[in-house]
């Protein structure tokens, strides 16, 4: 299981490990009756505090993703892949909104259907090589976006 942490961000890190490892479970990626890592062991992993992954297990196993079993570790649950279907398509219209409001905000903001493209390549080439989530994001000076910036053109 491969979790991703943002610290600083605006989505509390609960939410973060909660919604990856949603995610990974809908998507199939975590087949069910695999078992989670222990709630020490994944806070200890991504150096949180052990309440923040028991917090997510607990809500994981309200929404019936996950199986606590005192004693003998978390498992994804068989009910899980029962719901997958209809919460994958919910989270998929989810993101296809989130990305269209993208889209128009980079529209707004000059950046051109090209350049909006090129945009969305380095991000897919950032979240899926931790060596490039390191590297600095083409075009600004401090290898971060400023909002409302666009690159001028080179002479």
């Amino acid at each position: 299981m491969f979790l991703r942490i943002q610290r600083g961000a605006a989505v509390p890190i609960s939410r973060q490990i909660e919604g990856q490892i949603r995610a990974q479970i809908l998507s199939g990626t975590i087949p069910a009756e695999d078992q989670l890592p222990s709630v020490r062991q994944l806070a200890r992993e991504l150096a949180v505090n052990v309440n923040t992954v028991l917090r997510v297990y607990e809500r994981l196993a309200a929404d019936g993703l996950i199986d606590l079993r005192h004693g003998d570790g978390t498992y994804v649950t068989r009910r899980a892949k029962a719901g997958v279907s209809a919460q994958l398509t919910q989270r998929r219209r989810e993101l296809a909104q989130e990305f269209d409001a993208l889209v128009r905000r980079g529209l707004m903001l000059g950046v051109g259907p090209e350049d909006l493209a090129q945009m969305v390549a380095e991000s897919i080439e950032r979240a899926s090589d931790p060596a490039a989530a390191e590297r600095p994001i083409k075009g600004t000076e401090s290898g971060k976006r400023r909002p409302g910036k666009t690159e001028a053109p080179h002479s």
